[in-house]
């Protein structure tokens, strides 16, 4: 069926269908470790750039001109380009300076970098990627951004080490990636059954243990970058069953959808309304999936 399997929960589907189609605008994300969102503003404006902000994010730029990813400014790491949907699960997240924070699927380290900002380099920063050729990107963004408060472990996330216990948790978690389809036109056709069922085990698996990881009042946010339910809030509503979460509203400062409680014949928990589902023609992005949650 593709993407016409979310036709009843896609508010506004013949907007969803169009933003699909047109090309991802280039975005860029300041690097507050180096440099302050304005004074990146005008140093690229000087030079001839276009720059939007982003209302409500202050740190993030829409920019005309895709050839930014070329000067200066960018291999000296005083920006990351990225999806503006991308920066909002650190912004879920909220890390505070000096906490311990654990980002469990870090590679290439877009949202590392930018926890790290948020952290303000103080505190730890534990950055995990088990896959060896993905590290060597997240390494390489740390290293340009100037991250100095994280530590790079390799472990299997369901099988981190559990002699930590951490303040906040991020699981951005491997997922089937239809949310990126303006970037993959062949995700458009959706994924398969099969990949869909294989992915959610392992979501399972890392939102389990991520929780677990939680000290108590601690925070995990569970992101993704797809629509389908079962890598969404299924998983949540797994979490939910088998430990004593608690979901938080979600405060974004972008429009976006709710998370769902009905999906194909069967009833989710009604505090899975709580999520954020966000599609791309909210705020001219990819799309993705946000949940909040609390260790009493």
């Amino acid at each position: 069926m593709g993407l016409e399997r979310y036709k009843g929960i896609v508010p506004d589907w013949e907007g969803f269908i169009s933003a699909c189609s047109r090309p991802l605008p280039t975005v860029i994300r300041t690097n507050t470790i180096r440099i302050d969102p304005s004074a990146l503003r005008a140093r690229l404006e000087r030079k001839g750039f276009s720059l939007t902000p982003y209302p409500g994010i202050p740190e993030l730029f829409r920019v005309t001109e895709s050839c930014v990813t070329k000067t200066i400014e960018h291999w000296s790491g005083l920006f990351y380009s990225q999806e503006a949907a991308q920066a909002l699960p650190v912004i879920a997240l909220s890390p505070q300076p000096g906490e311990t924070v654990l980002d469990m699927c870090a590679a290439p380290g877009g949202k590392t970098t930018q926890i790290a900002a948020a952290m303000e380099n103080r505190g730890l920063l534990v950055a995990n990627e088990p896959n060896g050729r993905r590290q060597q990107a997240l390494l390489s963004n740390l290293n340009r951004l100037s991250v100095l408060n994280a530590s790079v472990t390799s472990y299997r996330g369901e099988s981190f080490p559990m002699k930590i216990k951490f303040d906040r948790v991020l699981i951005d978690a491997p997922c089937s990636a239809e949310g990126t389809l303006r970037k993959e036109p062949r995700l458009r056709e959706g994924a398969t059954q099969a990949t869909i069922r294989r992915l959610a085990g392992i979501q399972r698996r890392l939102i389990l243990h991520g929780y677990d990881l939680l000290k108590p009042g601690g925070i995990l946010v569970y992101s993704t970058c797809t629509f389908a339910p079962e890598e969404d809030e299924a998983v949540v509503a797994f979490l939910l069953s088998s430990r004593d979460a608690r979901l938080e509203e979600l405060v974004l400062p972008i429009p976006h959808a709710t998370g769902i409680t009905h999906w194909e014949g069967a009833d989710l928990p009604a505090e899975l309304s709580r999520c954020a589902r966000i599609y791309p023609h909210h705020f001219d992005s990819g799309g993705g999936f946000i949940a909040r949650i609390r260790k009493p």
